[in-house]
């Protein structure tokens, strides 16, 4: 396991080497949903892609809560790697298996038990509900799996580490499209095989972090469940806002998939594979946000505010212009886009409408994923969830229902409803950074 020291050399250089690699992952640990639906729509029914939709949209609100949670992992080994406090980043570990302990045994009894009743919350189209049970019922044997790939990848990641990860998940992502396309390309598993694929690529993440963690150099890895009582305080003071942040992003994603099921099938299928699209475009904001906080939160251990300040500036204008190739791609060919999932006519001409309004936030995030990142690294998380809590429930949600019941034949105005709540969020960080520096606070 190499491991990167992110308070030394050439920011955007470090920056980079740490971020692809970041990227990588991420893409790749996208691709499971991508990959699912990509088989469904093309060796199943319309039914199928709708299931899978709302089914890998419900086992990604775990996931990004189980990010969330070990992203705290990250930032505490980040600022004490950045100290050279080992005795603490063993603690910290230490803290974080007890964690990954609980969080697996409770967040798959939840599932478990209750996965019928968020298929009838989520008003599921009566033709999806059998598939969408199954889907959610596979998918939840691997929360164990999904909970101690992202503690180790955590770990790797504080210590400076972002390229073992992305091995793994490359090996674990082939792992599920051959699995796809096996079980429901050659045994018509349908639903049923392509979650079944998706749980076993995840064992297989899980088995190889477990023995790159044992054949690491550091001194500082040691698998006991041992807990110390400041590490998990200051590992949930960091996580659980974000993870809750998190998780909220992705119950509005889940309430707007409710409002198209409202709609039918067809405007149910389309916001699905809008939003399989727009997890690709998010990958770079995404990845940034992450790598800012890692690179933030060792900086700050070693008190370099000049390197964070650079870091954050140089990462914005490489996630705002990606972002606008993506909003341009968008607009030129959104049916050539939406197509790669669906065969369906419908489907393709509504998701085209709604890909179009909404990648314009693909700009947006450039600016608020990348200050997300740099106050997670700071150990502001709080005001993460402030005002993404906000520009959830007072815009995005309202502003999807009034503009999808005024305009029921076209989803283009719905689309607009995400670059909003980002346009409220933009807002909220300026006057809050304003007010920091009125306060004399350094940024």
């Amino acid at each position: 396991m190499d491991n990167t020291n992110l308070t030394e050399g050439n920011v955007k250089k470090v920056l980079l080497s740490f971020a692809v690699p970041f990227f990588i992952a991420n893409a790749m640990q996208a691709a499971y949903g991508a990959v699912d639906l990509y088989a469904v729509g093309r060796f199943c029914t319309t039914s199928a892609v709708s299931a899978v939709n709302i089914g890998s949209q419900t086992m990604q609100l775990v996931t990004s809560f189980i990010i969330g949670i070990f992203m705290g992992t990250t930032v505490m080994i980040g600022r004490a790697s950045g100290e050279n406090n080992k005795a603490r980043i063993t603690r910290i570990i230490q803290s974080s298996m007890l964690i990954f302990g609980i969080l697996a045994a409770i967040l798959t009894l939840a599932m478990f038990l209750n996965g019928n009743a968020i298929v009838s919350l989520m008003q599921t189209p009566s033709e999806a509900i059998q598939e969408t049970e199954t889907y959610i019922h596979y998918c939840s044997l691997g929360i164990p799996f999904i909970a101690f790939f992202n503690m180790s990848a955590g770990i790797m990641r504080g210590l400076g580490s972002s390229k073992t990860p992305m091995k793994i998940v490359g090996i674990s992502g082939l792992c599920n499209i051959f699995g796809d396309l096996l079980l429901t390309g050659i045994f018509h598993l349908d639903v049923a095989g392509v979650a079944i694929a998706t749980a076993f690529s995840q064992a297989v993440s899980a088995v190889l972090c477990a023995v790159a963690l044992s054949h690491s150099k550091s001194d500082t890895i040691s698998f006991s469940f041992s807990p110390d009582r400041s590490c998990v305080k200051g590992i949930f003071s960091v996580e659980l806002p974000i993870a809750m942040q998190d998780t909220l992003i992705n119950i509005s994603f889940m309430i707007l998939t409710l409002v198209a099921n409202q709609r039918g099938l067809e405007s149910s299928s389309a916001v699905g594979i809008v939003e399989k699209l727009i997890t690709f475009m998010f990958l770079v904001p995404s990845s940034m946000l992450s790598s800012v906080s890692a690179f933030t939160a060792q900086n700050s251990g070693a008190h370099k505010e000049d390197r964070i300040h650079e870091c954050v500036i140089f990462a914005i204008a490489v996630t705002a212009g990606f972002g606008l190739l993506m909003c341009i791609i968008s607009w030129a060919i959104p049916d050539t886009l939406t197509s790669i999932f669906t065969k369906d006519t419908a489907v393709i001409k509504y998701a085209g409408e709604y890909l179009r309004s909404y990648s314009i936030d693909c700009i947006l995030v450039g600016f608020t994923f990348v200050i997300n990142g740099y106050l997670t690294g700071t150990n502001r998380s709080l005001i993460t969830f402030i005002h993404n809590t906000l520009a959830i429930f007072a815009v995005r949600i309202p502003a999807a229902f009034l503009l999808s019941s005024v305009f029921p034949d076209t989803l283009f105005p719905m689309g607009f409803a995400s670059p909003l709540g980002s346009m409220f969020s933009i807002i909220f960080l300026t006057i809050y950074f304003s007010i920091l520096k009125k306060r004399r606070h350094s940024f």
